[in-house]
């Protein structure tokens, strides 16, 4: 990453941007771009307006975003606080643009974030069948907890081309003084 992104917390403004974003990053042709595809897996969209709009009105929660100087939307990533964890989701950056640390720089924020809430630790979802995302996680200190969730049913938010489940990866917070 050439220049450190722009930060902010979305608006309901913002959702048009987001929108295409999500959807560019993990599914249909633009998302092979990237690694963090999930075109081979499920057809159809990632999210939909409604559903932003819902997590970004659901309590504690907020979507930060980075734009590049200009103010083009290159990344997201979805947090809502659940007291002791907070809940890291949608991690989403450009294509074109992975591979040159914003993931990581997303992620280093969500922590400060968690931080600032006085968060414990960290809770995501990964698709258990993503082996190259599993091991991302895992290299910036996410450990699997051995619980599994269903993947969502309903099809507003992809069809599965196979059977698929969640796995819970959880990061514990050093506390500094």
């Amino acid at each position: 990453m050439l220049t450190a992104p722009l930060l902010s917390e979305a608006t309901d403004a913002d959702l048009p941007d987001l929108l295409p974003l999500v959807n560019r990053a993990y599914r249909g042709d633009a998302s092979r771009q990237g690694w963090t595809t999930e075109a081979h897996l499920l057809d159809g969209q990632r999210t939909d307006p409604d559903d932003l709009r819902e997590l970004l009105h659901a309590p504690g929660a907020t979507f930060l975003l980075a734009r590049n100087p200009a103010g083009q939307l290159l990344g997201s990533v979805y947090l809502k606080n659940q007291l002791s964890d907070l809940y890291l989701g949608m991690l989403s950056v450009e294509p074109t643009q992975q591979d040159q640390g914003l993931g990581k720089h997303l992620l280093a924020t969500a922590e400060t974030h968690a931080r600032q809430l006085s968060c414990t630790s960290i809770l995501i979802s990964v698709i258990s069948v993503r082996a190259e995302l599993l091991a991302w996680y895992e290299r910036h200190g996410f450990r699997r907890t051995g619980e599994t969730a269903a993947f969502p049913t309903d099809t507003r938010f992809g069809v599965p081309r196979q059977k698929l489940e969640l796995l819970l990866l959880r990061k514990d917070l050093v506390k500094y003084k």
